[in-house]
């Protein structure tokens, strides 16, 4: 069942109100389910938006899943400061699966270029042992948090990232007061908007070439429509271009997989002539 942005705040404004204090847990804090987590851990970059809640005395309320995928679930949490009514705002909370649970099968060609420390390391996420897939499954993490960071701070069209707990990463919530955007795949643009969202997403993609970078699995489903504007998101795997052996692939890939979504809608684009033109801007940079 989904629910409208109105819906969740007032939903957990009516469970907060109905019984989440806790005279047993003294601990605990007097409304909501935990106290925020914004204390002890990474946060995003700076300025921070103003609704971004950092007070140490607001609490957080997990109001369900919002989407589920094959490498972590996307759930809804509201956090508020009680008594405040001006900080208060939903947030999507990304919790990675743990090594058990989660799919590796695609892990190995969006690693190649990436590095870590130690050998140790490296040779257990090559092996995928256990402990191999539980530091893989911290670095997608932390590699979306960095890379929201790094792409909101060059002003794209990304969630901005809140923080990062562990394997929890929150981040913005897209949509308004009638709940979350939708995923393009869903929509039907007018064919002027379609022309429209198109150059978004060119000027888009152009800018991360001009850093060496592509998306690595961009579809209709990981790109959201707000309103007018797009919004991309699930960046986990990013990709070097030039210092992924499969780099050029990945950027094929995703030109190929836009375009082709883009000509299903009507409007007449080339995937290949995307990404030449994108390869060209990439190579620039050395």
């Amino acid at each position: 069942m989904s629910h409208s942005f109105g819906e969740l705040t007032r939903l957990s404004t009516d469970l907060h109100r109905e019984g989440f204090a806790f005279d047993s847990l003294p601990d605990g804090p007097p409304e909501g389910e935990r106290w925020s987590t914004w204390d002890g851990a990474q946060h995003g970059p700076k300025p921070r938006p103003d609704w971004v809640v950092t007070e140490l005395g607001a609490v957080d309320l997990d109001l369900g899943v919002l989407k589920t995928g094959k490498e972590a679930d996307v759930h809804v949490v509201h956090r508020w400061v009680p008594g405040r009514p001006d900080r208060d705002v939903l947030m999507a909370a990304k919790r990675f699966r743990s090594g058990d649970h989660r799919l590796f099968h695609r892990d190995a060609g969006y690693l190649e270029g990436r590095r870590v420390r130690k050998s140790r390391e490296s040779r257990a996420m090559a092996r995928r042992t256990d402990y191999g897939k539980q530091l893989i499954s911290a670095q997608w993490a932390f590699a979306e948090f960095e890379a929201l960071g790094q792409l909101w701070a060059l002003d794209l069209p990304v969630p901005y990232p809140v923080q990062m707990d562990g394997t929890e990463l929150l981040m913005e919530f897209i949509g308004g007061e009638e709940g979350a955007a939708p995923r393009l795949a869903q929509t039907r643009p007018e064919p002027e908007l379609l022309a429209d969202l198109f150059e978004q997403l060119r000027e888009t993609m152009t800018t991360l070439a001009l850093h060496g970078w592509t998306h690595g699995d961009l579809s209709a489903y990981n790109v959201l429509l707000d309103d007018e504007r797009l919004v991309l998101i699930d960046w986990p795997q990013i990709v070097d271009v030039i210092g992924n052996p499969s780099g050029q692939d990945f950027l094929q890939r995703d030109c190929r997989t836009m375009c082709a979504w883009f000509s299903s809608r009507g409007l007449a684009v080339d995937g290949d002539e995307l990404f030449s033109d994108l390869m060209a801007v990439a190579v620039s940079r050395w």
